[in-house]
C-alpha cells in the first residue's frame, strides 16, 4: 500500500492568530477525514497567538521554508555502501546482487571518503596494465586471499610484492626463463617448481589444485625467503582472473565525488546532476553521514509538496515558490489576487471577518465534533481577527459563529476576549521593528511598492508617547525595503480606532487619506479599525491619483 503524502496546511506570512488557527483547525479537520494532514506557520508568531496556544495546549505549527521538496523529502535509494578496505571483488559481488551501479565509500561514521562505481571499474579492467601492477603492489595478502577463496598456508609480515603477476607454465627450461623476483607467481602442484620459485625471489605463491596440500619443505623455503604462501579455492583461469579483484577500493574510488545533502531542493540536484556523469549520487545529512542515493529516476519523478493555503490566496503572502506545489484548496476571506494554478483547486472564499469562522462551518456541515480547546482557540482567532466585533468586516455569521464556539469551549465571549487582549499585549516585549514586521502584507498599487502593518496595542497611549522612536523605525524600515510607501496602524481595541505612521516618497498619501486633527500629528481615527475593509481601498484610491 502506498503512503499518502502530507498535506501541509499554512496561513500567510507574518501570521496572525486566525492564519495560526485556522491552520491547525483544518488540520484537524483533514485529519478527520483520513487525511495526513500537518498544520505550518510562515513566521514568528505574535504574543497574542502565542498566549492561545499556551492557554489550550497547542504546539506551535512547524515552520514550512518552502514549497518545492527538499532530497531528504522524496524517496531516495537505501544507504547501502562499503569502506575504505573492502576489495574490488566484494564492491562488484554486492553492486550486483541488488542491482546498484554505484556505492558511496563510508568511513566507519558513516561520512563519506568517496564514491566507486561500475564504469570506474570497467576503467580499471580496459586500463593500462601499468595501474593493475601498482594497485597488486598496494594490494594485503589478506585480501588476495579472501577474493581466490584461497586458503593461507604461511604468511610473512617481511613479504615483498612490486605488483606484477607471473602464471608458470612448466617446459622443458622448467623455469629458468622466468623472471619471477618479486612477483605474484601462480603454479600448480609440483614441491619441486614451488621450492626452486621461492628461492628464486617470487613475492607471493600462489599454488592451484593442490589437493595435497602443501609440503614442509616448501613453508620451510617460505619462511626464510619471506614469501607467503596461499592455496588457492580455483583453477589457474579464475585465480588469474580474480586477483586482480583484490585491491582495495580506496585505491580506485573517486575522492571527490559530486555530493548531495538532505536539505538540497530536488529540483537543484536535478540541474547540477545533468552536469556530470554519473547516474546515481550520495546524499548526506546534517552530520555529512550517508543518507541514501539519489537518481534522475528520482528527480524526473517527485511532485512538490502538497499544499492548502488558509486565510490567504495571494502567492506574494505566501510560502516561497508557492506557485510550484501541489495546490489543493483555498480557504479564505480575502480579496482574490494572483491566484492561478496549472490544475483545477477547491477554492472557498466568504464574506466573513475571520478565516476561523468559515472552518468552525465546515466542522458543522460535515458533523465533525469539536473538541472543547480547539473550539477554544477558533473562538480567539474569530475575536481577534474581528477585534472583538468592532471591526466593519464582522458579519451577524461571526457573531452567531463565535456564540456557538464559546458555548462549546464553555467560555465567556466578553471576558475571554477581554482577557486575551490584555493578556497578550501586556505580555509582548518586541521591539517597534519586530512588531512592525509581525503582521505586514505588501501590495503593488498601480506601481507604487506598498506595504501595510497593523498592530494591535492594549492604548494608543502606549504609541503616542513613543512616537519618535516609531516615526524613526518606520523611516528606516522603508528605506531598507526600498518602498515608495509604508504605512503603519496601530489599532486598540479598547480605543476603538487607529493612529497612523507613514514613510517612503508617497507617505504624505496618509495624511490626505486619514487627515490629523488641527495641532495633532497622530490623531486618532475611531473606528477605523479593518486594513482590509477601510484603509486598504481608500489607499488605492488616492494613490491611484498619483500615478
Amino acid at each position: 500500500m502506498i503512503q499518502e503524502e502530507p498535506i501541509y496546511i499554512t496561513g500567510h506570512m507574518h501570521p496572525d492568530t486566525d492564519s495560526i488557527a485556522a491552520a491547525i483547525a483544518y488540520a484537524f479537520f483533514k485529519r478527520a477525514k483520513g487525511h495526513k494532514a500537518i498544520p505550518c506557520r510562515l513566521g514568528k508568531l505574535n504574543s497574542e497567538t502565542k498566549y492561545l496556544l499556551n492557554r489550550f495546549g497547542f504546539e506551535e505549527p512547524m515552520f514550512l521554508e518552502d514549497a518545492r521538496k527538499t532530497l531528504g523529502e522524496i524517496e531516495l535509494d537505501s544507504p547501502v555502501a562499503v569502506t575504505p578496505d573492502t576489495t574490488i571483488y566484494e564492491t562488484v559481488t554486492k553492486m550486483t546482487s541488488i542491482n546498484r551501479p554505484s556505492f558511496a565509500v563510508v568511513d566507519e561514521e558513516g561520512k563519506v571518503q568517496g564514491l566507486i562505481s561500475k564504469s570506474d571499474l570497467a576503467n580499471l579492467g580496459l586500463g593500462d596494465t601499468a595501474l593493475g601492477i601498482d594497485l597488486m603492489r598496494q594490494t594485503s595478502v589478506e585480501d588476495i586471499r579472501k577474493t581466490i577463496s584461497g586458503t593461507l598456508v604461511y604468511d610473512d609480515p617481511e613479504y615483498h610484492l612490486n605488483g606484477k603477476v607471473s602464471i608458470v607454465a612448466l617446459s622443458s627450461q622448467k623455469y629458468a626463463n622466468y623472471e619471477i623476483k618479486d612477483r605474484i607467481v601462480i603454479l600448480g602442484d609440483d614441491p619441486e617448481a614451488q621450492k626452486a620459485l621461492i628461492e628464486k625471489g617470487a613475492g607471493l605463491l600462489i599454488v592451484v589444485w593442490a589437493k595435497n596440500g602443501v609440503q614442509e619443505e616448501v613453508i620451510e623455503a617460505a619462511k626464510k625467503y619471506h614469501c607467503p604462501v596461499i592455496i588457492s579455492g580455483h583453477g589457474t583461469m579464475n585465480t588469474s582472473r580474480f586477483i586482480y579483484f583484490a585491491p582495495p577500493v580506496k585505491l580506485v574510488m573517486t575522492k571527490d565525488p559530486v555530493i548531495f545533502h538532505t536539505k538540497d531542493l530536488a529540483e537543484n540536484a536535478g540541474r547540477k546532476m545533468m552536469q556530470s556523469r554519473y547516474r546515481t549520487y550520495p546524499v548526506v545529512d546534517n552530520d555529512g553521514k550517508l543518507a541514501g542515493y539519489v537518481s534522475r529516476y528520482h528527480i524526473m519523478n517527485y511532485k512538490n509538496k502538497r499544499i492548502i493555503l488558509v486565510d490567504h490566496n495571494e502567492f506574494s503572502q505566501s510560502v516561497r515558490a508557492v506557485e510550484k506545489a501541489q495546490l489543493l484548496e483555498v480557504v479564505d476571506h480575502h480579496r482574490i489576487c494572483d491566484f492561478a494554478t496549472t490544475q483545477p483547486v477547491s477554492f472557498r472564499n466568504e464574506i466573513v471577518g475571520s478565516t476561523a469562522t468559515i472552518i468552525a462551518t465546515m466542522f458543522r456541515e460535515n458533523q465533525i465534533p469539536l473538541p472543547t480547546n480547539l473550539a477554544g482557540l477558533l473562538l480567539g482567532a474569530v475575536l481577534s481577527d474581528t477585534l472583538m466585533f468592532q471591526s466593519p468586516t464582522t458579519t451577524q455569521r461571526d457573531r452567531d459563529t463565535a456564540n456557538i464556539l464559546a458555548a462549546l469551549a464553555d467560555l465567556d465571549i466578553e471576558e475571554f476576549g477581554n482577557e486575551m487582549f490584555t493578556s497578550s499585549a501586556s505580555s509582548d516585549q518586541r521591539s517597534i521593528a519586530e512588531l512592525i514586521n509581525q503582521d505586514i502584507k505588501y501590495f503593488d498599487i498601480n506601481n507604487f511598492h506598498t506595504m501595510v502593518s497593523q498592530v494591535i496595542v492594549p492604548s494608543i497611549m502606549d504609541i503616542r508617547i513613543r512616537e519618535n522612536e516609531v516615526q524613526a523605525t518606520v523611516d528606516s524600515f522603508a528605506k531598507r525595503k526600498e518602498l515608495d510607501l509604508l504605512v503603519v496602524l496601530f489599532t486598540s481595541v479598547i480605543d476603538n480606532g487607529s493612529i497612523f505612521f507613514a514613510a517612503g516618497e508617497q507617505a504624505g498619501v496618509i495624511d490626505e487619506a486619514f487627515p490629523n486633527e488641527h495641532g495633532e500629528s497622530h490623531s486618532l481615527h475611531k473606528n477605523i479599525l479593518s486594513r482590509k475593509s477601510q484603509v486598504l481601498p481608500i489607499l488605492t484610491d488616492f494613490l491611484s491619483k498619483r500615478s
